[in-house]
């Protein structure tokens, strides 16, 4: 639980250490958890908020212990329902800045209903999903993200399920920030972590992260020097689509709802646009990968919709204006019948 932030009468003076509990953090050695709970902790400082402003709601699985390590607020709840107890938190208490983390196995599979409609409704939260395509708490039962194929104690032989893409599903659901980074990247990370917080409504982030004892490499050919440059499209605000190295460099074609990879130097190449609200191009950027080009790494989609809680307290405050009414007349009123 959180203790009250002291302040000097001139601003807030926070660290990453302030944010740190004093709980034993317990992952398996090599866990791209590590990456992920140092960056939060050093994001939240430059947020001006103070801890108790903070809560962190996970449901369950390895990521779902990030409360506990966090000197703020926070919830361990149930399998899949972080976003249902973050919803109530973020209702009643508008003010507060409330963290989703949970995993690919946790928010896809038995919590898919409570992230899509969370996504939909637009709620001022932040979902973190660390997918490392595999369920790692309950010892390597392939999850949905795992490729077509993956061998894993549950599927012996190879998956033959196909695979979910969390962009594409937080893009169908209508998500208002979507944003993909990676755990080994803590400069990006950062950058892309302050951003979400500061959205109004629903962002959502995929965080590429590796599972050192069931999934080691899962990223591999996105994360290693001399691999990533050939592998990852970096998204950024107004600037065209390229990647690759510096002798090999590549670019992306937009034509008839398809892309196309091409030469850096051919003409057309598409220039990047967060402020997709259709989502019909950051559908097609969701996709790149999946039809064999490069990872694209960045902001996704960024746009302005009214937030799901500020919605609830205008429609809460409209109807207390209105003429009151006795409970009598309450109960008598609107679609009523008498039993003769």
């Amino acid at each position: 639980m959180a203790t009250e932030t002291k302040t000097n009468g001139v601003g807030l003076k926070l660290s990453r250490k302030d944010f740190q509990s004093d709980q034993t953090v317990r992952w398996c050695p090599g866990c791209g958890d590590y990456s992920i709970l140092a960056g939060v902790q050093k994001v939240l400082p430059e947020l001006g908020l103070p801890r108790e402003k903070y809560v962190f709601v996970g449901g369950i699985g390895c990521a779902a212990r990030f409360p506990y390590y966090m000197n703020t607020y926070g919830f361990h709840t149930i399998h899949g329902r972080a976003p249902a107890f973050a919803t109530g938190i973020k209702v009643v208490n508008p003010e507060l800045s409330v963290w989703v983390i949970t995993g690919d196995g946790d928010a896809l599979s038995i919590g898919g209903n409570h992230l899509i409609h969370a996504m939909r409704r637009n709620i001022g939260i932040n979902i973190l999903l660390f997918n490392n395509r595999v369920y790692g708490l309950t010892k390597g039962q392939y999850s949905p993200t795992s490729q077509v194929g993956t061998k894993t104690k549950s599927s012996p032989v190879g998956s033959i399920d196909y695979p979910l893409h969390p962009i594409s599903l937080a893009i169908g659901a209508e998500c208002t920030f979507i944003a993909r980074t990676v755990d080994r990247d803590q400069k990006h990370m950062a950058k892309i972590l302050e951003m979400a917080a500061r959205h109004e409504g629903t962002s959502f982030v995929e965080i590429l992260q590796n599972c050192i004892v069931f999934n080691d490499g899962a990223w591999h050919q996105y994360t290693e020097k001399g691999l990533k440059e050939q592998n990852v499209l970096y998204l950024e605000e107004g600037q065209p689509l390229v990647y690759g190295s510096e002798d090999d460099r590549r670019g992306i074609l937009i034509n008839d709802f398809k892309s196309e990879i091409v030469s850096a130097d051919s003409p057309g190449i598409a220039v990047h646009r967060e402020d997709d609200e259709d989502g019909a191009y950051a559908h097609l950027l969701s996709r790149i990968e999946v039809n064999g080009g490069p990872m694209p790494i960045g902001i996704f989609r960024n746009f302005q919709r009214p937030p799901y809680e500020a919605m609830l307290e205008d429609q809460v405050t409209a109807a207390q204006l209105q003429k009151k009414m006795s409970v009598d007349d309450l109960l008598h009123s609107g679609d009523t019948w008498e039993h003769k």
